[in-house]
């Protein structure tokens, strides 16, 4: 028919197969469904009844340019209305799901943001049913009577859909830390982000491993080799980021507003170059001591790499506030290397008249008092052990009482005993699994469970040390989560239960942050390194791979109740 001009573009009409069209930016395109038009007005979607515009026979109404003037001039969130909303929530809690997958039948493949939203603009989807596949690390859905997981929508423009999962994990998966688009979805969607920057900060698209510590009314936050979109390499010595305690400005429960240092491009700078030419650069047991004069310091452990097997040296290195570097302070000889062990995340603890430092890869086996002075010296160094002097673990001599009970100690003449070692020891008959301090059993399986990084802390609510620490060679060989409890940071470990679960994906290097522990201790928050690497799967998940990802735990939980000491 021909074109009637109104005040905001042209008309084109024909029943049931209605096209609208308007002249200009205004108009995108219109769908057609039962008695609804939906109008795309400014980039949004926008719902009209069809007899508002069209008599039966499909021609525009007088009225037509009045209504489409009115709806265009209503307030509306630009865009927002153009997409399909697919909320994915937990049942128990309602709360929304990061990383859940939705996939179609033809392997359109869409990840949840950290509130669980997932922004779908799909031509070819909409207004028709669709099956998704619905599968989540630790979470999931009903399955139908064919034993798929999922369900069927019809997405339309400007609608939303809640898909329910049941967790199994014991943990809750809160959000994605670090990376691009961390609430891109409800962004797109209009809904209320909890974050500054939404998308992320610094330009960083992946980061290996966190430490973080309190320091001068700030959290300091550390990561590994950190990435970036603009080429596939980015920088290998150590990126860093400020952010508010927790308080009014920052729930734990939401997010973190972190604030990168940044070069001059606005990409996450090198935190420790430490005046290195090649090679990267990793820190570890980083903490905060006084110095002579009493001033606290932010210190670090360093390593610098050839490659992920290599090390060429080691040493301490502290923080300048000045130039927000961190700068070489004492290199230490390879055969100090035992004083650090790997990953380490250093609790103060006071045994006696004695403030200490304690440091382990899970479990603490090494200390010094907690004094700057003490960390950089070559004496006062004290290992956990119930090796004689002189013994070693491949030929071990233990230290037992005149009753024969093994003795564990803190001792300055000794090799430290880890976990690898006492594993080995039980699995060649030398010391029985009763005598371990640090191979708790699984209190589902009665196995052992074969720990691999992590870190304990004291915890106030359960009034007992605690553990958050990953596993090696689990149903994933690194992405398995365990909590356990024990009386001391020595333990004995006894009891241990999986928290956290991944499908052939890694979630290594985790710590539990207890300076953002809430009520009391009662809930506690940790991390860890969400990757394909070392898993074998070749399938990356899209934005949050190589990025750390925040879990909550409730301590009173009563699927704990089992891992209690």
């Amino acid at each position: 028919m021909a074109a009637m001009e109104i005040p905001i573009g042209k008309i084109y009409s024909g029943y049931m197969s209605t096209r609208v069209e308007f002249s200009g930016t205004h108009f995108r395109r219109w769908h057609w469904s039962h008695t609804v038009c939906f109008l795309f007005l400014m980039g949004a979607l926008t719902p009209v009844h069809h007899p508002r515009l069209f008599d039966r026979q499909g021609q525009p109404k007088p009225a037509f340019g009045a209504v489409i003037k009115e709806l265009q001039e209503q307030p509306r969130d630009a865009g927002a209305s153009r997409f399909f909303g697919m909320h994915v929530v937990d049942e128990e809690t309602g709360r929304g799901v990061p990383l859940v997958e939705l996939e179609t039948v033809h392997h359109l493949r869409y990840v949840t943001d950290s509130a669980g939203w997932i922004a779908l603009d799909e031509p070819e989807l909409m207004g028709r049913p669709v099956f998704f596949h619905v599968k989540s690390h630790g979470y999931e859905h009903a399955k139908d009577g064919f034993g798929f997981a999922g369900l069927v929508l019809t997405p339309t423009p400007g609608r939303e859909a809640v898909i329910r999962v049941h967790r199994t994990n014991v943990a809750q998966r809160l959000y994605r830390i670090t990376g691009e688009g961390i609430y891109r979805d409800s962004a797109l969607l209009g809904k209320p982000v909890p974050l500054r920057n939404p998308q992320g900060t610094g330009q960083v698209a992946g980061q290996d491993s966190t430490s973080a510590v309190l320091y001068r009314g700030r959290i300091y936050w550390f990561w590994g080799d950190t990435t970036r979109l603009r080429y596939p390499l980015g920088h290998f010595w150590m990126a860093g980021a400020t952010s508010d305690l927790p308080g009014p400005a920052m729930d734990p429960n939401q997010g973190m507003n972190l604030e990168y240092f940044v070069d001059e491009e606005g990409f996450s700078r090198p935190m420790a170059r430490l005046g290195v030419e090649s090679g990267p650069i990793w820190i570890d047991a980083v903490c905060v001591l006084p110095d002579e004069e009493g001033q606290e310091r932010l210190v670090c452990h360093y390593a610098h790499m050839k490659d992920l097997g290599e090390m060429l040296d080691h040493g301490l290195a502290i923080y300048n506030d000045e130039t927000q570097q961190f700068e070489k302070s004492t290199p230490l000889e390879m055969n100090q290397l035992w004083r650090f062990p790997g990953q380490a995340h250093p609790r103060r603890h006071r045994d006696g008249a004695t403030e200490y430092l304690y440091l382990g890869e899970v479990f603490p086996t090494v200390r010094v008092p907690a004094t700057l002075a003490s960390l950089t010296a070559a004496a006062g160094w004290q290992a956990w052990t119930c090796l004689e002097p002189g013994s070693d673990s491949a030929n071990p001599r233990f230290t037992r009482d005149a009753g024969g009970k093994l003795e564990f100690g803190w001792r300055e003449d000794a090799q430290p005993v880890d976990i690898a070692m006492q594993q080995k020891w039980i699995a060649d008959g030398k010391m029985q699994p009763e005598e371990a301090c640090f191979v708790p059993l699984d209190v589902d399986s009665g196995k052992p469970v074969r720990l691999h990084r992590g870190s304990v802390a004291w915890n106030a609510h359960r009034q007992k040390w605690i553990m958050i620490a990953g596993q090696q060679g689990g149903t994933s060989l690194l992405g398995e989560i365990w909590y356990a409890e024990a009386p001391t940071p020595t333990g004995p470990w006894r009891r241990a239960k999986k928290i956290v679960t991944h499908e052939q994906y890694s979630f290594y290097n985790p710590v539990h942050h207890p300076f953002l522990d809430q009520d009391g201790g009662r809930v506690i928050f940790f991390e860890g390194t969400y990757t394909t690497s070392f898993s074998g799967n070749p399938a990356p998940t899209p934005r949050y791979d190589y990025n750390q990802i925040m879990y909550r735990l409730e301590l009173d939980d009563p699927r704990l109740e089992r891992a209690r000491d």
